[in-house]
């Protein structure tokens, strides 16, 4: 017989259908956030247009984001803008992230808008990431958005939950990012498919959010439905609400998970994710010595203050090797000018650094900052498939900000730890 105890998963379900849930029940649920980007609005606004709906139904729980192709650099592109812009207008999206107000939407989805117990949805796969603040969050298609758009509500089926405890502390030099990596071997990835990874322990309690928020984005990369967080206090501060005014859930002790995981990242060293594929993951000391062409920091994955702060310890008051590009595409523009105000736009440009306007950039593929025939990058992006971030001939390395970093600085993939003081590289 089952037991009465939930998972976090479940009861956000619970919540919004009014009821008890059971993993395999497929549920009406009212969707309390919406993202759609300037990738997939034009689709979408077609496909809500085909619906015949009389109107947009709340139209103030949908943000509309320009990430993708931001500013334009071609006239389709900024055609499609121009569709995006008439529709929000027409149909009362008043959140639209216009150009100079802009960031990439994951990120500005949790800047002052999700909030924890909530259903939060977006028209892109790493819309993941907002489950770190205890939200219902996953990415679904244009028609789902379609739809949403129409009835504010969509039929989703309850996942069962697997829970990863990740205990221990990490050393220095060792960072979310890695964590995100050593999740991804724990298990084969056809074992998280449409499952809800539940992400909590002790070193998950002491993280800061903006590391949690990278747990969660990529999540996305272990085929997950949605991955969750426990809210606390430090998501309440981040999000700007009261407990009384947010939906904390918590699991019960005799809550039922398909797995049970454990990750000790005590001893974890700095990792890297190899071409072509995301679970290609080794050690940095495996691989150190290949020489780069790019480094590229930023996305909605490491384009935070924390992240700018981490490539700095390193960078600070060094330059970047005259064989490498280092481009930094900080998250937001809110992320952007607090960099500025702390005077880290400016060390980095000492450095040597291109910065960019906050954007997907070439993370996609779908921007600037795109690499050639035969180079290798480095990336604190989410993705490193072959072509991914320009050439099908190139290599995309995926690490955090300090290997970033140390790559900036000496030209090749190396231990970030050697840069750091008081860390002696095992």
């Amino acid at each position: 017989m089952r037991s009465l105890g939930s998972t976090i998963i479940e009861k956000v379900f619970a919540r919004t259908a009014g009821r008890p849930v059971k993993p395999g029940e497929i549920v009406g649920v009212t969707v309390d956030r919406l993202f759609i980007n300037d990738f997939q609005g034009p689709i979408v606004f077609s496909q809500f247009e085909t619906l015949h709906a009389e109107a947009v139904v709340r139209p103030e729980m949908i943000l509309f984001g320009m990430d993708h192709r931001v500013p334009p650099a071609d006239v389709k592109s900024a055609n499609n803008h121009r569709i995006c812009r008439k529709f929000c207008k027409e149909h009362g999206i008043e959140r639209f992230s216009e150009i100079g107000r802009h960031g990439i939407g994951h990120q500005m989805m949790v800047e002052h808008f999700t909030r924890p117990g909530e259903v939060a949805l977006g028209t892109d796969s790493h819309a993941t990431m907002y489950g770190a603040l205890g939200t219902l969050a996953c990415g679904i298609t244009s028609s789902d958005a379609a739809v949403i758009m129409a009835t504010g509500k969509i039929w989703l089926q309850v996942p069962a939950s697997i829970r990863i405890n990740v205990v221990g502390r990490l050393k220095p030099g060792v960072t979310a990012k890695d964590i995100s990596l050593a999740m991804i071997k724990l298990a084969p990835l056809n074992q998280f498919i449409y499952k809800a990874v539940e992400i909590g322990g002790e070193c998950i309690r002491e993280m800061s959010v903006s590391g949690r928020l990278v747990i969660a984005n990529m999540a996305a990369e272990m085929n997950v439905k949605c991955a969750i967080l426990e809210a606390d206090e430090k998501t309440l501060d981040f999000v700007g609400c009261t407990a009384d005014e947010c939906h904390i859930e918590r699991p019960d002790s005799d809550a039922v998970y398909e797995r049970v995981l454990t990750l000790d990242v005590s001893e974890l060293a700095p990792l890297i994710a190899c071409p072509h594929n995301v679970d290609q993951v080794r050690t940095i000391s495996e691989v150190e010595g290949l020489d780069v062409d790019q480094v590229f920091l930023g996305s909605c994955t490491n384009g935070r203050i924390e992240d700018l702060e981490q490539a700095l310890e390193i960078l600070d008051g060094k330059k970047v090797h005259e064989g490498v590009r280092l481009i930094v595409v900080p998250a937001s523009q809110e992320v952007m000018l607090e960099a500025v105000q702390k005077g880290y736009i400016e060390k980095l440009l000492k450095a040597g650094a291109a910065i960019m306007t906050p954007s997907c950039a070439s993370c996609a593929g779908a921007g600037a900052g795109l690499i050639g025939d035969g180079e290798r990058a480095i990336a604190t992006t989410n993705r490193n498939f072959k072509g991914r971030m320009g050439s099908p001939n190139s290599e995309v390395y995926l690490a955090s900000a300090y290997a970033a970093a140390a790559a900036a600085v000496t030209g090749k993939i190396c231990d970030p730890r050697v840069f750091l003081e008081g860390e002696a590289v095992k």
